[in-house]
C-alpha cells in the first residue's frame, strides 16, 4: 500500500494491484501579508558588529547590541530611540565605520591578550576580575561591560602556562554546556608561566578601542554593494519597509538611496541640511534630479529632541520621527497629521518652552509641498501638536505622492512576491488559471475586509484577470502565465472643503423626515 505525493506516481502505467494513497496539497494557496514596520537604520556606533544587519526590537536590544546612544552626528543609536518613541519596534540595524576602527585590548599579566570582541570605545569600559573559583585550587574570571549582563569563566585549573592556555580555551571556547564562548572578548595566551594573581584589571589600563567615527561620511553610510556589502547594502534582503541613513544630509547621495529604495521596494526616508532655507532646499532637490515615490525628502528643519541617555537636549534629523510614525501605522495611512512624540521644537519654528514659538506660513508650505519635499511641523490641522504637513514622498505626480502610496505598493508587491512563487513549475491549465485567481481574490478580499482597500461608492475596489483571454496559447506554449490586477487605493483627505453660507437673508431649505426615519 504505498503513499506517495500527488504527482509522484504516474496513474496511468500501474500493473501491481493494491491501494494507492496519494497525498494531496491543498490547490489554491493562502497568502499572508508581509510586515511593513521593518525599519532600516544605518549609522555608527560605540560597539557591535560593522556590516552585519542586527535585529533590535527595542531601545534596550539596541544598547546590548551597539553600546550606548552617541551624542553625534551619523549615530546609529539616536533615530532608534526616536522611531521608538513613534511607536517603532522592529529594527534592522548596520553599523558603519571610516575604516579607523580598533579593538580595545589588555595584556594580563604579561601573559595572556585580552581582545573586545568588537571594535569601538565601549570596549575601553571592559573589566576583568580574577578571583578564585568554585572548586578548590581553581580560579575564576569575571568579564564586566557596562549595560550588559557579566561574563563568569568559573573552575579554570591548570599550573604555568597551562593555566594560561586553559583560560584562553574557556574565553574562545567556553567552559562547559552553560557557559558558552564569551560575547565580549577574544584571548589568545602567550608562553609565560606567571602564576595569576587576583584583582581587578580594567580595560582603561590597556591600549584602548575607537569608533571610526571622525571621519565619516554620508557616502560611507551609503556603503558598497560589492563582497561584502557595506551600509545601505547590507540592508539587501532584511525585509525592511522603511529605511534611513542618520543624519545623511548630502544631496549627491540621495540618488543612490532612491534607486536602492525602488530595487528592494523599501520607502527611503531622506533629509536635507540642518537650518537649510527653502529655496535652497527646494533649488538643492532639483538638481539632485529626485523625483520618485521611492523616496520621502524632509526639509532641513532639525528637531529639538530631549536625549535621555545623554541627559541633554539636541538638535537631530527628522528622520527617525517620520520613520517611527509610519512604521506604527498601517501601510494604507499617511503620516500627514498624526502626532508626533518627543519634540521639543525644530529650527524653523524655535522651542515653545522657552518661548520662542513661530509657525510655517502657507505660502512656505505650498512652496515645500509642490517640491515634493515635506516637513514637520507645529500645528497641524487636528489641532496644536507636532506632525508630518505633508504625507508625501518626493514625486511630482499628484496620483502617486501620498505616503500611502508608496507603502501600499510595496506591501502588495513584496505580498505577492514572497508567496505567488509557488505556482511556477506547475502545469498550464484552467486549474492553474483558476488558483492564481482565487489566491489573488483571497489576498484582496482580506485586504478589503480588513479596511486597507474601500471604494467611495461602495463597489469592489479591485479586479483580476487570469484565464485564457489574457493568457493565448502563443504565450503559455513558451511557459509565460500572465495574471492582471487592478487595484484602486482609497485617497487621503488632504484638502477639506467645508462651505458655509451665514447670514440673515439666508433661505435653509428643510426637509421633514417621515416618523420613525432614521
Amino acid at each position: 500500500m504505498p503513499i506517495v505525493n500527488a504527482g509522484a506516481l504516474n496513474t496511468t502505467s500501474l500493473i501491481v494491484p493494491d491501494l494507492y494513497v496519494q497525498i494531496v496539497s491543498p490547490q489554491t494557496l493562502l497568502l499572508n501579508g508581509v510586515p511593513t514596520d521593518v525599519v532600516g537604520v544605518v549609522g555608527s556606533a560605540s560597539w557591535g558588529p560593522v556590516g552585519e544587519p542586527t535585529i533590535c526590537g527595542s531601545l534596550g536590544d539596541y544598547t546590548a547590541a551597539f553600546g550606548p546612544i552617541m551624542p553625534r552626528k551619523f549615530d546609529l543609536g539616536t533615530p532608534v530611540a526616536v522611531a521608538v518613541q513613534q511607536g517603532a519596534q522592529n529594527f534592522r540595524c548596520v553599523r558603519v565605520t571610516d575604516g579607523t576602527d580598533s579593538a580595545a585590548y589588555l595584556t594580563l599579566l604579561g601573559a595572556i591578550t585580552l581582545v573586545a570582541i568588537h571594535t569601538g570605545s565601549l570596549g575601553n569600559q571592559i573589566l576583568v576580575t580574577l578571583s578564585a573559583g568554585s572548586a578548590a585550587n581553581s580560579w575564576r574570571l569575571t568579564v564586566a561591560l557596562p549595560g550588559q549582563r557579566p561574563e563568569i569563566f568559573d573552575n579554570i585549573t591548570g599550573s604555568g602556562n597551562g593555566f594560561w592556555q586553559a583560560l584562553a580555551n574557556a574565553i574562545n571556547n567556553g567552559a562547559g554546556p552553560l557557559r558558552g564562548p564569551s560575547q565580549y572578548l577574544i584571548a589568545a595566551a602567550g608562553t609565560a608561566s606567571i602564576a595569576p594573581v587576583a584583582g581587578s584589571y580594567p580595560f582603561s589600563a590597556g591600549t584602548p578601542g575607537s569608533d571610526g567615527a571622525t571621519a565619516l561620511t554620508a557616502a560611507t553610510l551609503v556603503g558598497n554593494d560589492g563582497s561584502p556589502r557595506s551600509g545601505m547594502y547590507a540592508l539587501r534582503g532584511q525585509g525592511c519597509t522603511i529605511t534611513l541613513l542618520s543624519d545623511a544630509d548630502d544631496s549627491t547621495q540621495w540618488g543612490v538611496q532612491t534607486a536602492f529604495g525602488l530595487s528592494e521596494g523599501i520607502y527611503m526616508m531622506m533629509t536635507g541640511p540642518a537650518g537649510d532655507d527653502i529655496a535652497n532646499a527646494i533649488a538643492v532637490k532639483q538638481s539632485a534630479g529626485i523625483d520618485s515615490y521611492a523616496a520621502k525628502l524632509m526639509f532641513g528643519d532639525w528637531i529639538y529632541w530631549y536625549d535621555q541617555a545623554n541627559q541633554l537636549t539636541r538638535l537631530v534629523s527628522p528622520q527617525g520621527f517620520v520613520a517611527g510614525r509610519l512604521a506604527n501605522l498601517s501601510p494604507e495611512q499617511s503620516s500627514l497629521n498624526k502626532p508626533l512624540y518627543g519634540v521639543i521644537g525644530s529650527q524653523k519654528s524655535g522651542q515653545p518652552i522657552i518661548g520662542t514659538a513661530s509657525a510655517y506660513a502657507s505660502a512656505d508650505l505650498a512652496a515645500l509641498l509642490s517640491a515634493g519635499i515635506d516637513v514637520i511641523a507645529n500645528p497641524q490641522p487636528a489641532g496644536h501638536f507636532w506632525g508630518v504637513r505633508g504625507g508625501h514622498n518626493s514625486s511630482s505626480n499628484a496620483a502617486i505622492n501620498g505616503d500611502n502610496y508608496t507603502r501600499l505598493t510595496n506591501y502588495i508587491a513584496a505580498t505577492l512576491s514572497s508567496g505567488m512563487g509557488l505556482y511556477v513549475g506547475q502545469l498550464i491549465n484552467s486549474t492553474l488559471f483558476q488558483n492564481i485567481r482565487a489566491t489573488l481574490l483571497g489576498f484582496l478580499n482580506a485586504m478589503l475586509g480588513q479596511g486597507l482597500l474601500g471604494s467611495t461608492d461602495g463597489s469592489l475596489p479591485f479586479s483580476v484577470l487570469c484565464d485564457v483571454s489574457n493568457n493565448p496559447v502563443t504565450r503559455t506554449g513558451l511557459g509565460y502565465v500572465q495574471a492582471d490586477v487592478q487595484i484602486q487605493y482609497q485617497a487621503i483627505n488632504e484638502k477639506f472643503i467645508v462651505n458655509v453660507q451665514g447670514g440673515q437673508t439666508v433661505q435653509v431649505s428643510r426637509q421633514t423626515l417621515p416618523q420613525g426615519a432614521i
